[in-house]
């Protein structure tokens, strides 16, 4: 099974890292719900110079909020379609991967081929978030709904068929038009945030995840870490994390960050 494939955390080398990507849902949550423990895992990161970018599906109206009020130096959004950071002063800036003439054009077709879709899909809606976002659209299949895993399946078939690039969160399929994904996103941002240039090798960087959309980035870092309830889809991914933490969700993140405190103790040492 590919589960075997996943080494243990203790194994990667995180000495060396000064910057964690995560996802948000199933990694940092837990059922559901961010924990007092999660927040202080990411007060710790920042405290000790680790900077702690989140990389989500969700809305850019949740992204303005996290950016504003966690203790985080950027976030990235609709599945990459644009990203916050903070400036030197404090200040938040808004980056979109696409003109503004292409996101109001592909905004209005995208809407009207989805809800054409969605006619032949009953048990499917956009996701009561949809209202925020401002350049692709989720459709509810875990979240308030609860779709098959041949329903989802189907549906994510039908908007690929479209040409709409559809892919699966932990709650929502996400779907846009367009070439940016949650990694261009993050090689935008680290080019234009930090002057630098992300690479595999990179022992500097590490993502966490759990989920398909997850994919692009388990495989762009030598230092991936899925969450434990990574193995819940893991034979089903092309591309699996390097490296897997013991407990799921959020208590799974803290792990990483308790990996990245021994590992700097070990190296001080």
């Amino acid at each position: 099974m590919m589960r075997n494939r996943l080494q243990p955390l203790h194994l990667a080398p995180l000495a060396k890292v000064t910057a964690v990507f995560t996802d948000v849902d199933g990694t940092l949550t837990s059922q559901g719900k961010l924990t007092g423990n999660t927040v202080k895992a990411l007060e710790w990161l920042g405290g000790h110079g680790v900077k702690v970018v989140l990389v989500s599906g969700r809305p850019a109206g949740y992204g303005e909020c996290w950016a504003r009020q966690l203790p985080v130096a950027g976030v990235i959004v609709e599945n990459g379609a644009l990203y916050f950071s903070t400036t030197k002063t404090g200040g938040l800036t808004k980056t979109y991967l696409q003109s503004a003439a292409t996101r109001v054009k592909n905004r209005q077709k995208l809407f009207m081929s989805v809800k054409t879709i969605l006619t032949d899909f009953p048990g499917a809606a956009l996701s009561s978030d949809s209202a925020y976002t401002e350049v692709d659209l989720a459709i509810d299949v875990a979240e308030d709904a609860s779709l098959t895993f041949p329903e989802i399946q189907k549906l994510e078939t039908r908007l690929n068929q479209a040409g709409i690039t559809a892919v699966r969160s932990s709650v929502h399929i996400n779907c846009w038009l367009g070439t940016f994904t949650k990694l261009t996103a993050i090689q935008h941002f680290v080019k234009s945030q930090w002057k630098t240039e992300l690479k595999k090798s990179d022992s500097r960087f590490v993502y966490v995840g759990d989920s398909f959309n997850d994919e692009p980035l388990f495989k762009a870092f030598s230092l991936s870490v899925g969450v434990a309830n990574v193995h819940d889809i893991v034979d089903q991914l092309k591309s699996v994390p390097a490296f897997v933490t013991r407990a799921r969700e959020g208590r799974g993140f803290g792990e990483v960050v308790d990996a990245i405190a021994r590992s700097r103790r070990k190296k001080a040492t």
